[in-house]
């Protein structure tokens, strides 16, 4: 039986219901507990442990009535370190030209999520990942793509309407497969793309298509990239990945396959490992694979059976060719 990944929690009560009634958006505003999380230029607000969470009595005043507003949601207990339960917290988007900010917090900078996610809290990682995923959509999506008028937010930043034609126009989440194709020798399939560094190597992604199920997409995608053709495929999990707005349905599948054949335009090299080469690789240096805060290195981690040691972790390489993996297999 193939296990599910672990699903988080959810760290906000979104008020789905309550957020489009007009007014709400004012209301939480004009209440003093509330807290601010800033973006700009897709990177969000860091007061060095974190999101900054800014007191509105003291950002406020230096707010441009032009940014994009948008309730994120109210902190749910016991999952916001640094602040209370129970608080709303509005995202402000800057425009990108917004120049400097003296007023805000001394050591505060903006970082971008890729930069920083493997540092993040759980917590602080899910709004991050709602602000920019929201914020994105607002950049995008200013013009009706239906008469090209301009839009304006409604709903507490939630929907966009065009101010011509009256549509009404919500943000789009687009589903991609990601999977990590294991062979009958039970090793694992990993691609480098050629947009990478030449030993970066992670699990192949690709978008589903319209009028696909998304075990198609996976099964299609795979088959392009790397020339694997899928028995078997098992979803897993997911994960909500804001670049520029995806859900990442997570996949392990299953081939019978033992040569990999790139496509020579995304994917430079396709590599098979077992679970020792995999971890000797990564510490040194041979490999990088995908960081520790993505759904790619949830579902390596899936089928190695455990975490894989960085450079400088507990293990050294050598200890490592004798420890390769759980059940000593290799």
């Amino acid at each position: 039986m193939i296990q599910a990944l672990p699903t988080p929690a959810a760290v906000l009560e979104r008020n789905c219901e309550q957020r489009s009634e007009t007014g709400y958006l004012d209301k939480v505003q004009g209440s003093p507990g509330h807290r601010i999380v800033l973006f700009r230029g897709g990177r969000a607000l860091l007061d060095g442990t974190g999101l900054a969470y800014l007191d509105p009595a003291a950002a406020g005043p230096h707010l441009p009535s032009d940014a994009v507003t948008v309730y994120l949601g109210r902190t749910l207990p016991g999952t916001h370190p640094q602040v209370p339960d129970g608080t709303d917290l509005v995202l402000k988007v800057l425009a990108d030209d917004a120049g400097d900010l003296p007023w805000v917090p001394r050591g505060a900078s903006f970082s971008g999520y890729r930069d920083v996610g493997d540092t993040l809290g759980a917590t602080d990682a899910a709004v991050f990942i709602e602000a920019q995923a929201v914020a994105n959509w607002h950049v995008s999506h200013r013009f009706c793509p239906r008469c090209g008028a301009r839009t304006v937010p409604e709903h507490s930043g939630w929907m966009r309407r065009c101010t011509v034609d009256g549509s009404e126009h919500f943000p789009r989440t687009d589903p991609a497969a990601i999977v990590a194709v294991v062979g009958g020798d039970d090793r694992i399939l990993l691609a480098s793309n050629f947009a990478w560094d030449a030993n970066r190597y992670s699990t192949v992604a690709g978008f589903i298509e319209a009028g696909e199920n998304a075990e198609q997409g996976a099964i299609r995608e795979i088959a392009e990239e790397v020339g694997v053709h899928l028995h078997a495929t098992h979803y897993v999990g997911s994960q909500a990945w804001p670049f520029p707005r995806s859900l990442m349905l997570g996949f392990l599948a299953y081939t019978h396959d033992t040569v990999a054949v790139p496509d020579g335009t995304e994917v430079r090299e396709a590599r098979w490992f077992s679970r020792g080469e995999l971890q000797a690789a990564v510490l040194n240096g041979e490999a990088v694979i995908s960081r520790r805060l993505s759904i790619a290195r949830a579902l390596i981690e899936h089928w190695y059976g455990s975490a894989i040691l960085e450079p400088g972790e507990a293990l050294d390489h050598e200890e490592a060719a004798g420890h390769a993996t759980p059940g000593g297999r290799a």
